[in-house]
């Protein structure tokens, strides 16, 4: 149910305020007690149709306005608990999973939720195929088969998939919201020319979330108002409103006023700037980016396993997170980030000059040895090469830094021309295959496979008996076994591959002193707004 017309022009009145720039104080309503006021960056958000939307802020918002048959819990992270689905099982060969649907739950048009929905909503994914169906399409959906292997029965939606995979994985990739369940006769009711309600979608919301879209202005601002009879519960507080700050002094300066209550993109120097301010707080939450260097295993020196070893001793890890890094990453020495199924945190690596020396010597290596390590044109990613720079010529490892543009290091990287390259991963859904499938695999290793998706083959590098163990850990249907195997298939990467993992992301969020309950998501889930209170 949406709000009186009363609250909805107090809604537009603060929108607007805000959206001009000017403080809600004007209005006597400085964040009122029933609205989150949230500044940061969301000029990345290129849709936010769950068919399409793939890029954080886009996500952290369809996490508030739609619903998925499997869902993770805010307050319990990584476990799966019980969506617009009540209950599911999977066939005895592995291939057919059946989903019961939960009764009594409405979309925001007030249409009923149904099986017919489900079906649907994730056959028009497929059918549409942009950027996020590969997480669906991964099970052996197409065009012209899914509407087949995809069907409503009844209160019931049965998916065969074309192989037996994990159940673990098949449930892990439906949280994610490009499975998230639209109203079928809303979208359909907005088709032009037959695009399944694509454009009216792009900006317009059809769910079954905590909150109902009032307001989407691409690049400058959203505004949510709740809807009464939530199935997991009505949210805390009635309306949320974010507003673009693209400038982190400028949100530090707007939460230090109380113009807003949460400000999502904070530097370090900014969260050091208000320490001491009682009326701030800054909370940690780990993310989903994984730092590492990755070398090119076409260069025959680089490659040698003695010297991909000797690496590995010549990073200053601890400096770099207790320096410049503070508050931003962590040490992290492994594909998989931390919150993830097998996740390990142990770091056997340190900076050991000597120990590095030694390992070169034995191998009879030849120094100096002078590479080139590309980066990116960013103050974070300067000084991390910056750092490894120095400690590499400590023994005997001369790099020469060439920096470029995101796009210009990204398309060296991904064309196999780069020596050395200082890059970071987030993962594209919350089950450790999305991570092991591209670091740890790679089926065609030939410079004309063009796999530029797998970063394996970016790196010229053959996982030979990894790739077996970590297609085996897709498909292994016993949980504890499988977080077993990708405990192992990391630490046979972390000590073998021409990969070096450092870091794993921090997300700092500034917060006024009585704001509760708002989740970041962590390294697997997004944003949650419904639980917060002031």
């Amino acid at each position: 149910m949406l709000l009186d017309s009363t609250l909805r022009n107090r809604g537009a009145a603060l929108a607007a305020a805000l959206m001009l720039g000017t403080s809600p104080v004007a209005l006597g309503a400085a964040t009122p007690d029933d609205t989150l006021v949230i500044a940061a960056k969301i000029d990345d958000i290129v849709s936010i149709d769950p068919a399409e939307a793939f890029e954080f802020n886009g996500i952290d918002l369809l996490n508030n306005l739609y619903d998925t048959l499997v869902e993770l819990d805010p307050e319990r992270p990584g476990e799966l608990v019980p969506g617009l689905a009540e209950s599911w099982d999977v066939s005895e060969d592995g291939l057919t999973f059946t989903f019961t649907m939960r009764e009594g739950v409405t979309f925001a048009s007030g249409n009923p939720v149904r099986a017919e929905d489900a079906a649907f909503s994730l056959q028009r994914v497929i059918k549409l195929n942009r950027t996020p169906s590969f997480i669906l399409t991964q099970f052996g959906f197409t065009p012209d088969n899914v509407d087949d292997l995809i069907v409503a029965d009844g209160n019931t939606l049965r998916m065969t998939i074309d192989r037996p995979l994990a159940p673990s994985f098949v449930y892990n990739c439906l949280t994610a919201l490009v499975a998230a369940i639209v109203d079928k006769e809303t979208v359909m009711a907005n088709e032009v020319d037959g695009d399944m309600g694509y454009e009216w979608m792009k900006a317009n919301s059809a769910g079954t979330g905590a909150y109902v879209l009032q307001s989407y202005r691409p690049s400058e601002s959203y505004l949510l108002e709740a809807r009464e009879g939530h199935w997991r519960g009505d949210a805390n507080l009635r309306r949320v409103f974010l507003r673009h700050i693209p400038e982190p002094s400028t949100q530090r300066l707007m939460l230090e006023a109380g113009d807003i209550d949460i400000a999502r993109d904070l530097t370090p120097v900014d969260v050091e700037g208000m320490a001491g301010n009682d009326d701030v707080v800054i909370t940690d939450d780990v993310g989903g980016y994984i730092a590492y260097i990755a070398i090119n295993g076409q260069h025959e020196t680089l490659a040698h396993p003695a010297v991909l070893d000797a690496m590995r001793w010549l990073i200053d890890y601890e400096g770099m997170a207790n320096s410049f890094l503070k508050g931003q990453q962590m040490v992290h020495q492994h594909f998989l980030p931390r919150g993830y199924l097998g996740a390990l945190e142990e770091t056997p690596y340190s900076l050991d000059v000597e120990r590095a020396q030694e390992i070169l010597a034995e191998a009879g290596i030849e120094t100096p040895i002078n590479a080139t390590l590309s980066v990116r044109n960013s103050q974070d990613r300067m000084e991390m090469a910056q750092s490894i720079q120095n400690t590499f010529a400590q023994a005997g490892i001369n790099i020469e830094l060439s920096v470029g543009a995101g796009a210009e290091v990204l398309g060296e990287y991904r064309a196999r021309q780069h020596e050395i390259t200082l890059q970071a991963w987030g993962p594209d859904y919350p089950d450790p295959h999305t991570n092991a499938s591209t670091f740890a695999m790679n089926p065609d290793n030939s410079p004309d496979a063009g796999l530029t998706g797998i970063l394996a083959w970016r790196n010229a590098w053959d996982p030979e008996d990894l790739h077996e163990m970590a297609e085996a850990a897709v498909m292994e249907r016993d949980t504890d076994a499988r977080r077993a195997m990708y405990e192992e298939i990391q630490r046979r990467h972390r000590d073998d591959s021409p990969f070096i993992a450092m870091f794993q992301s921090i997300d700092q969020t500034g917060m006024r002193a009585n704001v509760q309950g708002f989740h970041t998501g962590g390294a697997i889930d997004n944003a949650t707004y419904w639980l917060a209170t002031k």
